[in-house]
């Protein structure tokens, strides 16, 4: 199975197709390029320029200027990557979550599709819930004896 790295260059100053020459002879190759301009005063954003979803785990803050950690999704995270580690099935994940009245973005109850669909968002986010300090009494939890 191949493997790929991909690489994000920000252009800063006028482009320059040596980049493309320079990057092609080191073995990359161009999937992508991204445009941006400043609207004039006079013009609305296209429909769905804005239409990027915020990460779940995460909120606008009050100040509309960043990002920050939404407390009742993070502990839907949490919970989900407590079961996962304890290898518990979709199934079982899905009803502690919605017994637990923990419901998706929408509003709706959980589904295994919808659990295993945050599977890449949960691999994001793991080494930040497994440097917490409610992560690490989860942890005790598994490595202490069973009475």
């Amino acid at each position: 199975m191949a493997h790929f790295e991909r690489i994000r260059d920000v252009i800063s100053g006028p482009f320059s197709p040596e980049v493309i020459r320079q990057r092609t002879a080191a073995g990359w190759q161009l999937v992508s390029i991204e445009w941006r301009r400043e609207l004039p005063d006079s013009e609305a954003p296209s429909q769905g320029a804005f239409a990027e979803e915020i990460p779940y785990g995460l909120r606008i803050s009050e100040d509309c200027q960043r990002l920050e950690i939404d407390p009742v999704e993070n502990r839907t995270l949490m919970l989900m990557m407590e079961l996962l580690v304890q290898d518990f099935p979709y199934s079982s994940i899905v009803s502690d979550l919605n017994e637990k009245g923990l419901r998706m973005r929408d509003g709706r109850p959980w589904t295994r599709v919808a659990v295993f669909n945050m599977t890449p968002r949960l691999i994001e986010v793991g080494p930040r819930l497994f440097s917490t300090e409610e992560w690490n009494r989860i942890r005790q939890r598994f490595s202490s004896p069973r009475q």
